[in-house]
């Protein structure tokens, strides 16, 4: 009876937490958007949690959610290892960098959560502004007539996958976000030619690493709540689930820009 008890009592307790894991998890399922671009703002706007374990204990809780999507794309030969290969030059070494930067402010007692609160907004708002000009992006880097974009395609492609690579792993350690549309923003733009699948795919397989070695930085520096990150799990796997199913019925052009005027609010209001 003292188990079962104690089980209520905790479920009572953290059962916001677990409405907005669903909640999240849900807007996955329908969208793919929303991992990193949605959990943090809501631990910090909603629940007060410290901005600096919200961005650490969501990293993991991406890395986790998005993992089972690597298995499935690689059975599907979906995953441009080549392409991968450049994102991570990129990507782990600025990772690796931004927790070295992040644990300097912390050894010298420097506050660091502006920092953290103003890459957040920023990557919030570019990802609302990726969101909304995705198909004007894919258009301008199919115009093979253009001289610009032949010359970006055939000259500057692979120096650029890896900039975005450091990009990515420098917004993604310090806000959670950019792993899924900025990343696949910087993708369809270089690759005009690849399914779209294939694209997507990649994506997954760069964030999930990634996500990854920037939550595990941040649980070196004590900055994530693991009770907090089961709560979350709880309610976004059955989230997730639901959501792919309800998402058949929606059609992407409506819910994207409802989903990127949403982001952009929120960054703006961060930024505020």
């Amino acid at each position: 009876m003292d188990f079962i008890n104690t089980i209520v009592i905790y479920i009572t307790n953290n059962y916001l937490f677990t409405l907005a894991g669903f909640f999240v998890g849900f807007i996955i399922g329908m969208t793919g958007v929303g991992g990193g671009s949605l959990m943090t703002p809501i631990l910090v706007l909603f629940f007060d949690i410290k901005v600096a374990v919200a961005v650490g204990t969501d990293l993991l809780y991406a890395a986790i959610t998005k993992s089972g999507g690597i298995f499935v794309h690689h059975r599907h030969g979906n995953i441009q290892w080549k392409i991968l290969k450049l994102l991570f030059i990129g990507s782990i070494p600025a990772s690796l960098c931004s927790i070295l930067v992040i644990k300097k402010l912390d050894s010298a007692g420097i506050n660091y959560d502006n920092l953290i609160m103003s890459t957040l907004s920023i990557a919030l708002i570019l990802t609302g502004i990726f969101l909304l000009s995705k198909n004007q992006l894919q258009k301008l880097s199919k115009n093979e007539n253009s001289a610009y974009i032949k010359a970006l395609h055939r000259k500057l492609r692979k120096p650029i996958t890896i900039f975005s690579g450091v990009l990515i792993g420098i917004l993604v350690t310090l806000s959670s976000v950019g792993a899924g549309v900025i990343g696949a923003a910087f993708l369809f733009f270089l690759y005009p030619k690849f399914k779209a699948i294939k694209i997507v795919a990649t994506d997954i397989a760069h964030a999930v690493p990634i996500t990854a070695i920037a939550g595990i930085g941040h649980a070196h520096l004590g900055t994530v709540d693991y009770v907090l990150l089961g709560n979350l799990l709880i309610g976004s796997l059955p989230g997730i689930y639901l959501g792919s199913k309800f998402g058949n019925f929606l059609p992407d052009k409506l819910m994207r820009p409802i989903l990127a005027c949403m982001l952009l609010a929120i960054g703006i209001r961060l930024a505020i």
